[in-house]
C-alpha cells in the first residue's frame, strides 16, 4: 500500500478505472464481429472497401478484411487453448469483412458508494460488416444474433423495435435502463452501433452526402498478410490523450494541485509531439505482431531519431541483457525493453521538447515535476540516476520493466547496476540502507510503503518486496534460461523500445463469447 492519503487513493483507483474502460474499448467493439461464428454464408462477392463506407471525421478506425483470418490466431494460441474446453469453427467467415468506426467518446461517473466512483467512456461507434451473404441471411443475423449479444451487454431481454428504414432493415433495442444499441441491414451489409448518429454519418457516405475516410489519404496501404489495421486521427490522438491526462495525473503526486497541472499539461503534450498513429497486426511464427507508425512533427521526429538510437550490444551487454529477462517469471503479464544508447540523453530530450511546446509556466512546472515520473520507482532524482549507466563498450545500457500480473497495477524494474554511489544519490529519502553492506553481493534498500531497491554484481531490481522476490531468479545470460519465449523475443529485439505481452483476461472474455454462441 502506498502512502497516498485516502481521498488521493480514491482519486487514483476512479482515473485508473476509467482509463482501462476505455483502453479495452476499441477491443470490445472488435469482439463483436464474434457473434456472427454460427451463421453459415453461401453468397460470395468480390470484397469491399471497407474505408469508403465509413466517415471521414472517424476518431479511430479498424477494419479486418477476413474475420475468419483475423480470430484464428486467437483460438490457436496456447491461452486458448489451455482454458477452452472446443476449439470454435470459423470457415464460415471468410471472407466476411469488418470495419468499427469510433465517431466520439462520452464520459460519466457512476457512484459505486458514497465514497468511490467509477469513470466511465462510452465509444459512439458504428461497426460496418459486408458478410458477403444473401441479404436475408443478414436480416436474421441481425436480429436473432445481434440481438441475442445486446441482450448479454445489457444483462436483461431488452425492448425490440422493427422498421423499415433508409431503404434496409431497422432495428433498435433500448434496454430496461434506456440504454440503447441499433442495427440497419441493406444488400446485406450490417450497421451495427451503440449511437444512432453515428449510423447516420455512415449512411451519408453511402448515399455520397459526406466524404470518407478513404478520402483523407492517411489510412495506411493494405499490407499482404496483415490480419487488422487501425488508424488513430489527429482529432483522435487529442480526445485520447485528454483521457490519458486523467489517468496519469493521478498517479503524479498526492497533491490535487499537481494532478491538475498534469491533467493541463499531458494532453498539450501529446497533441504538440503526436499527429496521429497508424498500426498493424499480423501473425508470426513466434505470436502475433503488432507494429505501430507514430507520426510526428518534422523537428520532433529529428530530434527523437537521434536521442532515441538503439545501443550496439556488444557480447558481454547482450549477455547481461538476457541475464535481466531471465529473472522474469515464465507467465510475466507485460514486459518492455528500453534499448537506448544513452538513457540520459533520451530522458533529456523528451523532458525538454515538451517543455518546449508548452507556454513559459507550464514549460517550468513540466520541468519542475517531470520527476515524479520515477516517484513509484524510489528515485528522486532522475537525470542522476539514468547518468549512472556504465561504460557500453562492456555493460549493456539496458533498462526492462515488467508488469508480473494482469491485476496489479505494479511495476518492476530490472537493469544494469552501473555506478553504485550515483544511484544511491538519486534514491528518495524514504529508502533505507541496509544496516550493512555485503561487498560483491545483494544490498536492498527499503521504504516504509514496502518499496526495495536490490543492489546486486550485475543486476538492479526496484519493485514491491513481493514482486522482487518473484523475480529475484536464475542468474544466467543464456538464451536457453529465458523462461517464455515470448521474453526471449523481447531479447532478441534489436529495436530502441521493444514490449511483449499475453492478454489472458481477453482470452477468457473470448472463450465465453464463443462458447455461448456454440449453444
Amino acid at each position: 500500500m502506498n502512502r497516498r492519503d485516502a481521498e488521493t487513493q480514491r482519486f487514483r483507483e476512479r482515473s485508473i478505472k476509467f482509463y482501462r474502460l476505455f483502453t479495452s474499448s476499441p477491443f470490445l467493439l472488435f469482439a463483436l464481429c464474434l457473434c456472427v461464428s454460427a451463421v453459415s454464408f453461401s453468397c460470395t462477392a468480390k470484397p469491399s472497401d471497407l474505408r469508403t463506407l465509413v466517415p471521414a471525421e472517424t476518431l479511430v478506425y479498424l477494419e479486418t478484411n477476413d474475420l475468419a483470418a483475423a480470430l484464428q490466431p486467437i483460438v490457436d494460441s496456447k491461452p486458448f487453448r489451455d482454458v477452452a474446453k472446443t476449439k470454435p469453427d470459423f470457415s464460415a467467415l471468410k471472407g466476411v469483412q469488418v470495419a468499427v468506426a469510433v465517431t466520439g467518446f462520452e464520459t460519466s461517473e457512476v457512484a459505486v458508494t458514497d465514497e468511490q466512483a467509477v469513470g466511465k467512456v462510452q465509444p459512439r461507434f458504428v461497426a460496418v460488416a459486408d458478410t458477403h451473404t444473401w441479404n436475408y441471411q443478414a436480416v436474421a443475423f441481425a436480429e436473432k444474433k445481434l440481438g441475442s449479444f445486446v441482450t448479454e451487454i445489457y444483462d436483461a431481454e431488452p425492448k425490440l423495435e422493427k422498421s423499415d428504414k433508409h431503404g434496409g432493415k431497422y432495428f433498435t433495442w433500448t434496454s430496461q435502463d434506456g440504454r440503447k444499441a441499433f442495427a440497419l441491414v441493406i444488400d446485406a451489409v450490417i450497421y451495427f452501433g451503440n449511437d444512432e448518429s453515428a449510423i447516420d454519418k455512415a449512411l451519408a457516405v453511402r448515399n455520397g452526402q459526406a466524404e470518407s475516410i478513404a478520402k483523407t489519404g492517411k489510412l495506411p496501404p493494405h499490407v499482404p498478410g496483415n490480419l487488422a489495421t487501425g488508424y488513430v486521427s489527429t482529432d483522435g490522438v487529442a480526445q485520447i490523450a485528454a483521457l490519458a491526462g486523467l489517468h496519469f495525473a493521478s498517479q503524479a503526486s498526492d497533491e490535487e494541485e499537481i494532478q491538475s497541472a498534469v491533467a493541463g499539461i499531458l494532453p498539450q503534450l501529446i497533441r504538440g509531439t503526436v499527429t496521429d498513429i497508424t498500426w498493424g497486426t499480423s501473425q508470426t511464427s513466434e505470436g502475433i505482431e503488432d507494429k505501430w507508425s507514430v507520426t510526428m512533427p518534422a523537428d520532433v521526429a529529428s530530434v527523437f531519431s537521434e536521442t532515441f538510437g538503439a545501443q550496439d550490444e556488444s557480447e558481454i551487454a547482450t549477455y547481461q541483457k538476457n541475464e535481466f529477462i531471465a529473472q522474469l517469471p515464465e507467465n510475466t503479464s507485460t514486459a518492455t525493453h528500453y534499448n537506448l544508447k544513452n538513457p540520459l540523453l533520451a530522458w533529456r530530450s523528451l523532458v525538454l521538447n515538451a517543455a518546449r511546446r508548452l507556454d513559459s509556466i507550464e514549460g517550468r512546472v513540466l520541468l519542475e515535476f517531470s520527476s515524479l515520473l520515477f516517484e513509484p520507482y524510489g528515485i528522486r532524482d532522475p537525470e542522476q540516476f539514468l547518468g549512472s549507466f556504465g561504460d557500453p563498450r562492456f555493460v549493456s545500457r539496458s533498462i526492462v520493466t515488467a508488469k508480473l500480473d494482469e491485476q496489479s497495477d505494479e511495476t518492476i524494474a530490472v537493469l544494469a547496476t552501473g555506478d553504485y554511489q550515483a544511484r544511491t544519490k538519486a534514491l528518495s529519502s524514504d529508502l533505507k540502507p541496509p544496516k550493512e553492506l555485503v561487498e560483491g553481493g545483494e544490498n536492498i534498500w527499503t521504504a516504509d510503503d514496502n518499496l526495495q531497491i536490490a543492489f546486486d554484481v550485475q543486476v538492479t531490481r526496484i519493485g514491491q518486496k513481493e514482486n522482487l522476490q518473484r523475480v529475484n531468479g536464475i542468474r544466467s545470460g543464456e538464451s536457453r534460461d529465458i523462461k517464455s519465449d515470448l521474453l526471449r523475443r523481447l531479447a532478441n529485439s534489436k529495436a530502441p523500445l521493444s514490449t511483449v505481452g499475453q492478454d489472458g483476461a481477453s482470452t477468457l472474455a473470448l472463450v465465453n463469447m464463443l462458447a455461448r454462441e456454440g449453444h
